[in-house]
């Protein structure tokens, strides 16, 4: 990745374009140019061709693209923000159809993996399960982020995995509410109005008190960095926080919900 990196970056410096230049050509962010520049996001196929054709290269970004070797089982467009989110001081999270990767046990996350269309191989999903497991030390480590999640009662609604797996996890996001720096609410169902109605999302602080969006579609991904983008996004968090159950509330529709089955 930072060789192919180093040869967008030597193309682009060679026609005399800026990042924020080649990004409007090739229709990508900025920050995504310089990402990939760095090594640090995976140069996807259809860029590299468009970059081609602006960068007047023989198709030479395009063989690259296609001929990188298999990385872990993430998809690319995710590599970026899991970076940021290892350093996050601050990580706030609005979930509507599933629970926050941080929250999911183990078997739960097997059972999402498994649902899949078109299915991963076992071993797919054996990694993948390591993968966002290891993501989970952020609740543990010696000085954790502030962490608050917003998820809308529709991702508690389905039993994914069963009885068994979906009252385990229930019991998770008690314990996970007993953690000091974790908040949680819930944003009950039947709702006239909120302000969760675009999608889920996520912010964080990074160490150097940068402001950062992400949200996450079936097959992209976008990290929002625009100070104006990122504001309305905290506006909305805000919004959700006040619409959703306390976390007392909260506790006690779990509690039910979990004395049910």
């Amino acid at each position: 990745m930072k060789m192919v990196g180093a040869m967008v970056a030597a193309a682009r410096i060679a026609k005399n374009l800026t990042q924020k230049q080649l990004g409007e050509r090739v229709r990508q962010d900025e920050e995504t140019i310089a990402s990939i520049e760095q090594g640090r996001r995976t140069l996807m196929p259809n860029v590299a061709e468009l970059m081609d054709r602006h960068l007047g290269l023989p198709g030479l970004l395009a063989v690259a693209a296609h001929g990188m070797p298999e990385r872990d089982p993430s998809p690319p467009w995710a590599e970026e923000y899991m970076d940021l989110e290892k350093r996050a001081i601050v990580l706030n999270w609005f979930e509507a159809m599933v629970i926050p990767g941080l929250l999911q046990t183990e078997d739960h996350v097997r059972a999402l993996l498994r649902c899949r269309v078109p299915a991963f191989l076992p071993e797919e999903v054996d990694r993948l399960t390591a993968r966002r497991l290891a993501r989970m030390h952020i609740l543990h480590r010696k000085h954790p982020p502030n962490l608050s999640f917003v998820i809308s009662e529709a991702a508690l609604c389905d039993r994914i995995g069963g009885d068994k797996v979906y009252a385990e996890q229930l019991r998770h996001l008690l314990v996970c509410m007993d953690l000091p720096h974790v908040t949680l609410q819930v944003l009950t169902l039947n709702q006239p109005h909120h302000a969760g109605l675009s999608g889920p999302f996520t912010m964080l602080e990074t160490p150097e008190h940068e402001h950062i969006g992400y949200a996450e579609g079936q097959r992209s991904s976008k990290l929002v960095t625009d100070p104006d983008e990122v504001s309305i996004m905290a506006q909305r968090y805000a919004m959700l926080r006040t619409q959703a159950l306390n976390t007392s509330e909260t506790r006690g529709l779990l509690e039910r919900m979990l004395g049910e089955l």
